[in-house]
């Protein structure tokens, strides 16, 4: 079975890879390359909120989906706010 890794565990490998070297770190760990530095990737880009379990691509689809929703509110607002002073 896949291992889940929460954010401070993702936090405290990132660090302990840099104090202690990424091979011995991924073998005390039991983490592949690709997984670490993947991690890294995205802290570096977004900071420990980029690490949050399913962040990716839902998230991603997700906020899309909200940044529309919201726009489509806007407008509904300004439109009810336009017959209001009609």
């Amino acid at each position: 079975m896949k291992r889940t890794w929460n954010l401070e565990e993702k936090v405290s490998i990132l660090k302990e890879a840099e104090t202690n070297g990424v091979v011995e770190t991924f073998r005390k760990h039991g983490i592949y390359a690709t997984t670490y530095y993947e991690w890294k990737r995205k802290y570096n880009e977004g900071g420990e909120s980029a690490l949050l379990l399913g962040y990716a691509k839902r998230g991603r689809k997700d906020i899309k989906k909200l940044e529309k929703e919201n726009e489509w509110l806007k407008k509904l607002l300004v439109d009810k706010e336009l017959e209001l002073e009609m």
